[in-house]
């Protein structure tokens, strides 16, 4: 690299960016960095997405917001990086929601009940059937040319196929969306019933007798253990997640159990029961100490490991 003559000495890449350059993120978040500063609203960015939101309880909110992305279309004008507004989208949350209608750049922004966002289908009910059956069908999908395609139908072959094509998909930020309806949890789990059965010597066995065979645990208890992994990288300081920001721990020194111990709070609506913060307390807290003080990351799953073999219904949710 070089600018004004003045030339960066030479450095090992290990890793890049497909299609782009190394600094070109870094110089593109350089750039937009201040759009920030022309927002009332809340603004969230990753890569080239934007999004902007607020509570919009009355007009003189909604004027705000549209206020906001008046000065966010002037920016983009400023700087001629201008938003695609076809693909820009208003989800509106909750029932006793207004529903007001914005506008960037003189067109109206259309209303939807559903969009994706970082991969995940975020619906105005904030209810997760609809990215569960997304990501059935994409999964589902994989299974069938897996299926077609290979014919020797051995344990060797399809189990780590499986691994590194279907399962990624399927527990894809599992702690944002991880289904409470059972209609939900029984068609993400359809998946790996059609990969055992896929295995002829196996397909007349009960599910449980399958994942047995294979060494495979079943899709609800890898979600509830990938939820708490989240919950130690949280405690331990190892995600961009303040621990504050979702969990408050228990401070009456006679409390029984370890010493990360997490609060619970009484939940009203299930939405907010089977939310990450809070589905995931009680689980969490029959851990112990040794286990949630684990020196590492590995360690820790190593534990949790080690608990499924003593207690085998630990990771199930009934």
């Amino acid at each position: 690299m070089s600018i004004r003559g003045e030339k960066s000495g030479w450095r090992s890449v290990t890793s890049g960016i497909p299609q782009g350059s190394v600094l070109g993120p870094l110089l593109f978040i350089m750039f937009i960095n201040d759009i920030d500063n022309v927002v009332q609203n809340s603004l969230l960015k990753f890569a080239d997405d934007t999004k902007i939101f607020g509570v919009i309880q009355n007009k003189v909110q909604h004027q705000q917001l549209q206020d906001d992305l008046s000065n966010l279309v002037d920016w983009s004008k400023k700087w001629q990086m201008q938003f695609n507004t076809s693909k820009c989208k208003v989800l509106h949350i909750g029932k006793t929601n207004h529903r007001y209608q914005y506008v960037m750049d003189n067109q109206v922004l259309e209303s939807v009940k559903e969009e994706r966002d970082l991969g995940v289908v975020i619906s105005d009910d904030l209810k997760v059937s609809a990215n569960c059956q997304d990501v059935y069908s994409k999964a589902n999908r994989i299974l069938g040319m897996i299926n077609r395609s290979i014919t020797y139908r051995s344990k060797d072959i399809l189990v780590p196929l499986y691994k590194s094509l279907v399962r990624p998909l399927v527990e894809y930020c599992t702690p944002a969306w991880s289904p409470y309806y059972q209609k939900d949890k029984d068609l993400i789990e359809r998946l790996q019933h059609r990969l055992t059965r896929m295995i002829p010597r196996l397909k007349l066995l009960p599910y449980t007798d399958r994942l047995r065979e294979l060494n495979l645990w079943s899709l609800e208890e890898r979600r509830n253990r990938a939820d708490l992994i989240e919950v130690y990288r949280i405690c331990h300081g190892l995600s961009g997640i303040q621990r504050d920001d979702l969990f408050e721990l228990v401070v009456d020194s006679r409390t029984r159990g370890h010493s990360l111990k997490l609060k619970k709070f009484r939940c009203r609506l299930d939405l907010r029961k089977y939310f990450f913060s809070e589905r995931v307390v009680d689980r969490w807290n029959l851990l112990d100490d040794e286990t949630v003080k684990a020196v590492s990351l590995n360690s820790f799953k190593n534990r949790l490991n080690k608990l499924r073999q003593r207690k085998m219904g630990f990771f199930m949710d009934t």
